[in-house]
């Protein structure tokens, strides 16, 4: 379900959303949530921020695979 963010609100969560993803010092779970709140968003800029974590090795195998999932699913719903 897209959520409609003006483009500063959508700024503001998807950098929220970004920190979250990448603080290690959080659970596994919470992480999870944060990458699958930046697909929800679908934007062309939580498009990015999910392939900035795809491409981040220091990301698990997990998170990184979730995130291409939510990126594939916001290009499949662009088209």
């Amino acid at each position: 379900m897209e959520q409609n963010y003006t483009s500063e609100q959508q700024a503001s969560e998807l950098n929220k959303l970004m920190a979250i993803a990448s603080d290690t010092q959080l659970s596994a779970d919470i992480r999870s949530r944060a990458i699958k709140s930046m697909g929800s968003i679908g934007s062309h800029e939580a498009l990015l921020c999910l392939l900035e974590i795809v491409a981040n090795d220091g990301n698990s195998t997990r998170e990184r695979e979730m995130a291409l999932k939510q990126a594939g699913s916001i290009v499949k719903r662009g088209r």
